[in-house]
């Protein structure tokens, strides 16, 4: 289950990655790459997964952490899947899927993703 649990953390990682690097990338254009909702959905579903697979087999011997770390993460990565969705289907009004994106919507993503970085890391 070790393999598992270390197979899905890359695959968060690899997650928030994208979602990070396609904000960063996109700053100075007015659209956002619809990557971002992909990594954003990537990386909720393979969250909620390690949450599972630590708790059914015991990964976490030591309590592992807190579910209120957890509930917030998750509360926070759910809103930037949304926001990432709806910014997907803004910009797929543009030419080819890269139409203008609100900017309030584009920084609410990139900032509730360094958000949620930090509170892996700190908390």
């Amino acid at each position: 289950m070790e393999i598992l649990y270390n197979a899905l953390l890359v695959l968060h990682f690899l997650g928030w990655a994208i979602v990070l690097g396609g904000y960063i990338a996109s700053i100075t254009s007015p659209g956002l790459y619809r990557g971002v909702f992909h990594g954003a959905a990537t990386a909720l579903v393979a969250g909620v997964l390690m949450v599972g697979v630590a708790e059914m087999s015991d990964l976490w011997g030591d309590g592992g952490p807190s579910m209120a770390k957890i509930g917030v993460k998750l509360t926070i990565a759910l809103i930037i899947t949304v926001l990432a969705f709806v910014a997907k289907r803004q910009g797929s009004k543009g030419d080819n899927g890269t139409g203008a994106v609100a900017p309030g919507l584009k920084h609410s993503i990139g900032a509730l993703t360094l958000v949620n970085i930090l509170i892996a890391v700190f908390w």
